[in-house]
């Protein structure tokens, strides 16, 4: 199971072609992370201390079906931000709020929820775990003002450059607005055990890092794809959030 996950994120990185970023550097970083990732790198998937802590989340995960409840209006729309493009998994939250403002609909009747999943996940946490763990290195998400690999979130509190044109909200104002963010817990667990990996920690450690280190507000799901699922099942006509 966990050679198909790092496989798949492999080939996901490899092939997309993700523009200001060292390619080969990160290629390179994702090879030598696959090779041997069953026997080191992700063992607390299966060991009995995962497992518990697995049953914690579990509880979380039944409190995030009632999350959903927070979906309101007439106009829903649910965003699959599998990968950064860019910002653009926050940028169409944000133009879905303006565009239904443009046609007579105030914030409360619109939710936009965007779920952060696969190489997406990163812009789901905190600073410090952007910096700590090296997470624009990672991805290949470049920091718009140093043109080296990022080591903040660029689009919570973006600064001016950080988007493509002035005035797009980043995730912290389209969260008072009403919008809504999740991330998927299974690409956590796999890119949280890359990164222990690389680093030489413990990998359930560096997870419970990772969960502590998610943006105020963001919702852990048991995976992005489920809560695609879920904000359907809820009224949310579905977009993929590339361009």
């Amino acid at each position: 199971m966990i050679n198909v996950l790092i496989n798949l994120v492999q080939s996901n990185l490899n092939d997309h072609p993700m523009k200001k970023t060292n390619v080969k550097s990160r290629r390179k970083f994702f090879s030598a992370m696959a090779l041997g990732a069953t026997a080191t790198s992700l063992p607390f998937l299966t060991n009995p201390a995962y497992a518990e802590s697995d049953q914690l989340a579990e509880l979380k995960f039944e409190e995030a079906d009632d999350w959903f409840k927070n979906i309101k209006g007439k106009h829903r729309i649910a965003y699959d931000g599998s990968t950064p493009h860019g910002g653009l998994p926050v940028i169409w939250n944000w133009a879905f709020y303006t565009s239904n403002n443009a046609t007579g609909s105030k914030d409360s009747e619109i939710t936009a929820m965007t779920v952060f999943r696969h190489t997406g996940l990163m812009y789901a946490f905190k600073d410090q775990i952007w910096k700590k763990y090296k997470l624009g290195e990672m991805v290949g998400i470049n920091d718009s003002y140093t043109e080296l690999p990022s080591l903040r979130n660029t689009v919570y509190e973006p600064k001016e450059k950080d988007f493509p044109l002035p005035g797009i909200d980043g995730v912290k104002r389209l969260q008072e607005r009403g919008a809504l963010f999740c991330a998927c817990d299974l690409a956590t667990k796999v890119f949280s055990g890359m990164a222990a990996k690389s680093m030489k920690l413990d990998p359930t450690e560096v997870y419970n890092d990772w969960v502590s280190g998610l943006l105020p507000g963001v919702q852990l799901v048991p995976s992005g794809v489920w809560a695609l699922g879920r904000a359907q099942e809820n009224g949310c006509g579905y977009i993929f959030a590339g361009g």
